[in-house]
Formats: C-alpha cells, structure tokens, sequence
C-alpha cells in the first residue's frame, strides 16, 4: 500500500485504511485476525493476528518519520 502521492515522491501526512477485524475459533484458542483496505487503490493486505497488524502500522509510519527526519539532516548537512 502507497504511502507517496502518485507521481509526486511526496509523502502523505496522513494514511487512510478500512480495517476489518474478527475472531477465528479454533479448538479451545481465539484469535484476531485483520485486514487492511486502501481506500483510494482498493489493494488490500491481510493479517493473521494481531501483531502483524501493529507491525506493518508501525513500519507504515516509521518510514513516514524515516523519510522526513531523513530529508532535514541531509538538508542540514549539504547546505
């Protein structure tokens, strides 16, 4: 899922998803799974619990901060 504007190499401040969440039984466990929807492309990105959700939010936005904070040092720097 995009983080850019398409075309621009601009970074978004902000990300919009459709989350779905539910519980699967299985046995005597029960667990969350979640997907996430691009509301703009449609592309969808599926997670087998919920941790890989929080992972793949936290890479999301990291490399939003990444990019940013990246972008000032290297302008600091040069000039």
């Amino acid at each position: 899922m995009a983080q850019e504007r398409k075309g621009t190499g601009e970074a978004r401040n902000y990300i919009a998803y459709l989350l779905r969440l539910w519980r699967e039984q299985g046995g005597e466990s029960t667990r969350w799974r979640a997907s996430l929807q691009d509301p703009h492309s449609g592309e969808r990105a599926g997670f087998a619990n919920l941790e890989e959700l929080f992972g793949y939010l936290r890479r999301e936005t990291g490399d939003l901060l990444e990019r940013d904070t990246c972008g000032l040092g290297n302008e600091g720097r040069n000039g």
